[in-house]
């Protein structure tokens, strides 16, 4: 089952694009704004957010992938579509790329669409570190933040809920949760 090879290409990068939090830049990570070149890790990526799920599916791994590879390419779409205005963001080290970030910064709630970590990544304290600079840069704009988080994703509701954001609304699959700057402490 052979994959598009060419996507939809990323927004130009924005001047005023998100920087680099200082409690990251210390350990060597570094935000830059994606490209189509990124196109073939972010495949991994999305991938590796979804191997405890896919673990449960008895395809063969050439069917999988091209599950993932299809599924991939439809969210890629979506959100060029409807948040083309957002941050779209790797997240690096000198080893090479640990996720993405995409942030819509709107008022009057700046939005968290999307942000991954490979498996290695995790649990560095990266993805708090980032949540809490793009909640600092909307507090400074007088913005709340909201995001959507997968109902059974147990570990990135902890996360969120221990960076302040609070569930507002549930459409199965997923829970709206949103976080005004009140709210930290």
């Amino acid at each position: 089952m052979p994959t598009s090879s060419r996507l939809a290409p990323f927004p130009p990068e924005r001047p005023d694009r998100m920087r680099t939090p200082a409690s990251l830049v210390a350990c060597g990570v570094a935000l830059r704004a994606l490209c189509d070149d990124d196109q073939p890790w972010l495949r991994d990526l999305y991938a590796s957010t979804r191997e405890e799920e896919m673990a449960e599916v008895p395809w063969p791994e050439t069917h999988r992938r091209a599950f993932l590879d299809q599924q991939f390419e439809a969210q890629h779409r979506h959100y060029l579509q409807v948040h083309a205005d957002a941050d779209f963001l790797a997240v690096c080290e000198g080893r090479g790329p640990l996720g993405r970030l995409y942030l819509l910064r709107s008022p009057p709630d700046h939005l968290l669409v999307d942000i991954s970590l490979f498996p290695a990544a995790r649990g560095r304290g990266i993805g708090a570190s980032l949540i809490g600079a793009a909640q600092q840069a909307a507090a400074a704009q007088g913005c709340g933040m909201t995001l959507h988080v997968l109902q059974h994703n147990t570990g990135a509701r902890r996360l969120y809920e221990r960076l302040g954001f609070a569930a507002s609304e549930a459409a199965f699959p997923y829970l709206r949760m949103a976080w005004r700057a009140q709210s930290v402490s």
